[in-house]
């Protein structure tokens, strides 16, 4: 009984501690049934600005505005209030000097025992201030909505949910909705249903991070009209950092692209030689992918008013093989009377149109039932072919637009390939390809050039031309004759063409003389090229019996900086050529000098890799991994530093890059494995307690089948166990596609060297991935501990990967641990391992003896130690 008595005491006490609490913070009131205030602790009568005696008996109705009591929403709340149900909102109130203040408010009904409300207890916090901002907030967007109206391109802001908030009138004109319409929709659910799930969640990460997101993509309007648009969308973050708003543009850029998708490969194809029905196939298959709700067909007429069929492979081959031979006239479907007419003919209805009485029976079984078709002329405006859209369903107003434009791009690419045909001697006129070499010559180089130029304009990007000239060819031609020079040249097009991407474009443009067009290209990019070419182009070869060493002089001309046209580019690039031969032979130089300087920088920086690493220029040092529960030490990791005479204390954030660009990170990989396990032999021998130490790997160092022995070797050399060394794996590792990737890390776990997966959660994580690596151990990426006090999405993702660890029996290591909070929360999620700042920020092996030694004569305190 005395227990129980205590018990409740103890609860009466907590009771009231609580509500003493409460009292302190929050503005209370309690209200008779007829809305008379009948007590307000000295929070509520602060904020509404009163004195006790001011307050005692005032109607609670005095406080409204006279909007709401004017209102029927103030007397049904009321109503419902005296009816026993709670109500919360935020509610506009006026102070004593008739001010109005926000608050967050909630409303209960104090019940007695049988149940009927006695008075109304009033709770709220005063939020006059935020809402004073987000006021201002919804007025400085609509300011600056009354700016963007008077832009033709759409503009629309969501806010941090990708809920509408707004659009401007260029949206309305272009799409059709209006705010009031729009509000509250999701933009991508709105005008691109089709985008996938993960694409969304990219996009939305990207914004999240404070990062605009670019694209191209169709998108569908109100009445169904489509567009190919550019959309930039731009987020806008708070003074936290926090993402509020999202501002997308919207640019109709339906003409260019079509021109760009279309034109692109249809023109390349023709010049190519490729054969008619080919190119004329691929015109059909590009149309449909971008109006999946047409299918096309192109049909030839010849000179006798004969219709044959050239490509519509959607269509089936018996529907086309009847129309072959038909002759033109006045009732001939769609097609027929346009070529008659040389007019477009568009038929709605097949079933009912009399243009198709003897043919509808040929189509309708096949489920089309519209058909537009437009002829298409040669240069004297003649007709010599149809270009038709069949449609299974009804064709509305609304893509009518959209499809125009399709006909638009495709007739004169169609007019072009059908009159190629027919006058081959006009076509061997425009001959692209220059005959000895294969490559692009002068003319098809300056048209794709062009293209490209236009994209990158367009689209905001570099470029470079390369202007490629070959040492001492002349003295090739003059000592081993010109069949000699001839293979030489074909040679070195070939080397050339092996090391561009499948976007680089090559051309030769006389004698001894190459460019290259390089796309989406900066000068770092560029250098890669550049030494992979002089690399390639001093591999032995043999011409005339004769062995030579081919070089080559390069320069190097950047759009938009060095020009904004082909001509200007290939003149400035031929002038950094000259600069370059000028320095020796195999030598490059970009036209811009600040380019230039960085990268004869980087090589330099290049250089200096190479011989530090021949020269032991390198050193290792070691971050101590924590065992959460016991704060013993579990391991180290060892990580690369350079510190370099002249340049200082070089980052591996730019060294290992490098490494990996210039072929050295497998050496680098092989250094840093003997040096690791070397120190870690050391450290044993002095009687140093260090469990094991963690090794990076480059994804290419597992491309030498010979690793797993030369990891034995190692070990064996120093005396260690296979369990003392692991291998951490970057996530790209994933992707790599070398067939002897996966049987060398095979053979590196049969061995018993345990393999850690790094910055797992950030790149390429897959479940499927990881039941097919043998990975013992995985490191949640930093960003994941970086967010954990402040995201709940990044403390959910830290669980679920700590539970993905576990379900697959591996050791979860937190990397990144700053702050104290970070480990209190790691640990309460049950993280096995840490490391990060917190603990030590990587050391020399001479400085983590000395932790080593703190750490021994500190024993009995390091469980508090990891509690931090």
């Amino acid at each position: 009984m005395q227990e129980g008595a205590a018990h409740g005491a103890l609860s009466q006490a907590l009771q009231l501690a609580q509500l003493q609490a409460l009292d302190r913070v929050m503005a209370i009131a309690a209200f008779e049934v007829d809305g008379t205030l009948c007590h307000a602790n000295a929070n509520y009568l602060k904020l509404m600005g009163l004195s006790a005696a001011q307050a005692r008996g005032r109607c609670h109705s005095s406080f409204c505005t006279p909007a709401l009591l004017g209102s029927d929403k103030y007397e049904t709340i009321w109503s419902s209030l005296c009816a026993g149900h709670a109500y919360s909102g935020i509610v506009e109130r006026l102070r004593s000097d008739g001010s109005s203040c926000w608050l967050e408010a909630t409303y209960s009904p104090v019940l007695d025992a049988q149940g009927r409300v006695l008075q109304i207890l009033k709770v709220a916090t005063d939020i006059t201030a935020r809402h004073a901002r987000e006021q201002a907030q919804q007025e400085h967007l609509r300011r600056l909505s009354l700016v963007a109206d008077a832009s033709d391109t759409a503009v629309l802001i969501s806010d941090g949910a990708s809920c509408i908030l707004h659009v401007n009138g260029g949206f309305t004109r272009m799409f059709g909705w209006t705010t009031e319409e729009v509000a509250g929709r999701t933009p991508i659910a709105l005008l691109a249903p089709q985008m996938s799930e993960e694409f969304v969640n990219i996009y939305r990460t990207e914004l999240r991070a404070g990062r605009p997101v670019g694209r191209e993509e169709i998108v569908v309007g109100k009445n169904g009209q489509r567009y190919w648009a550019k959309v930039i969308s731009n987020p806008i973050l708070d003074a936290d950092g926090q993402w509020r708003y999202t501002v997308s543009m919207l640019t109709d850029i339906t003409r260019s692209k079509m021109h760009e998708a279309l034109q692109h490969r249809v023109l390349e194809a023709m010049a190519r030689e490729r054969p008619l029905a080919e190119v004329l196939e691929m015109v059909c298959q590009e149309v449909e992918r971008i109006a999946p709700e047409v299918t096309a067909s192109i049909l030839e007429v010849d000179a006798q008013g004969l219709m044959h069929p050239l490509a519509g492979l959607s269509l089936p081959a018996s529907y086309s093989q009847q129309l072959d031979g038909v002759a033109i006239g006045p009732q001939v479907g769609s097609c027929g009377t346009a070529a008659w007419r040389n007019a477009p003919v568009l038929v709605d209805d097949i079933a009912q149109d009399p243009l198709w009485s003897n043919y509808k029976h040929l189509i309708l079984p096949l489920g089309y039932h519209a058909c537009w078709s437009t002829p298409i002329r040669n240069s004297q405006g003649h007709p010599i072919g149809t270009f038709a859209f069949y449609y299974r369903e009804p064709r509305t107003d609304a893509s009518s637009a959209f499809h125009q434009q399709l006909v638009d791009a495709c007739s004169h690419l169609c007019a072009l390939a059908l009159e190629r045909e027919h006058a081959r001697a006009r076509i061997r006129q425009l001959a692209f390809y220059d005959g000895l070499t294969g490559l692009p010559n002068r003319s098809l180089l300056q048209a794709k050039a062009d293209q490209a130029i236009a994209s990158a304009a367009r689209n905001d990007e570099q470029l470079a031309v390369l202007f490629i000239d070959l040492d001492r060819f002349k003295q090739v031609n003059d000592s081993l004759g010109h069949p000699a020079g001839d293979e030489l040249l074909r040679n070195v097009a070939s080397r050339v063409q092996q090391v561009l991407r499948g976007s680089d474009i090559a051309g030769r443009l006389s004698g001894d003389e190459f460019v290259a067009v390089l796309p989406q290209c900066d000068a770092e990019h560029v250098a890669n090229t550049i030494e992979r070419l002089q690399e390639l182009l001093a591999a032995p070869l043999t011409i005339a019996e004769t062995s030579l060493a081919v070089s080559a002089s390069i320069g190097i001309a950047m759009f938009p900086a060095d020009g904004r046209d082909m001509e200007t580019l290939v003149h400035r690039a031929d002038m950094a050529m000259y600069q370059a031969k000028s320095q020796g032979r195999g030598r490059f130089s970009f036209f811009s000098s600040e380019m230039n300087r960085l990268a004869q920088e980087r090589l330099a920086l290049e250089t200096a890799l190479r011989k530090a690493l021949q020269e032991g220029g390198l050193r290792l040092h070691y971050q101590p991994q924590i065992d959460m529960a016991s704060g013993q030490l579990y391991g180290v990791e060892a990580l690369a530093r350079w510190t370099h005479a002249e340049l200082g204390e070089v980052s591996p954030a730019r060294f290992i890059p490098l490494a990996e660009e210039c072929g050295l990170i497998a050496d680098l990989g092989r250094w840093a494995l003997g040096e690791a396990c070397r120190q870690l032999a050391q450290w044993r021998t002095q009687g140093l307690a260090v469990p094991a130490v963690s090794v990076n790997l480059s994804p290419s160092s597992f491309h030498n089948l010979d690793l797993p022995r030369m990891i034995a070797d190692t070990l064996d050399r120093n005396a260690l166990a296979p369990q003392d060394l692991t291998l951490e794996l970057t996530e790209s590792i994933l992707l790599d596609t070398n067939p002897s990737t996966m049987k060398t890390i095979d053979e590196v776990h049969a061995h018993g060297v345990r393999l850690s997966m790094d910055d797992f959660g950030t790149g390429y994580s897959s479940l499927s991935y990881l039941r097919r690596l043998p990975v013992s151990e995985l490191k949640l990426d930093r960003s994941f501990v970086a967010d954990l006090e402040h995201d709940e999405a990044a403390r959910a993702l830290s669980s679920a990967i700590l539970g993905i660890g576990k379900s697959l029996h591996l050791t979860v290591v937190a990397e990144g641990v700053e702050t104290a909070t970070q480990n209190v929360m790691l640990r309460e999620q049950g993280y096995p391992v840490a490391q990060g700042f917190l603990f030590s920020r990587p050391l020399s092996p001479q400085d983590l003896e000395q932790w080593l030694i703190r750490r021994q004569a500190e024993a009995p305190a390091l469980a508090p130690v990891a509690q931090l």
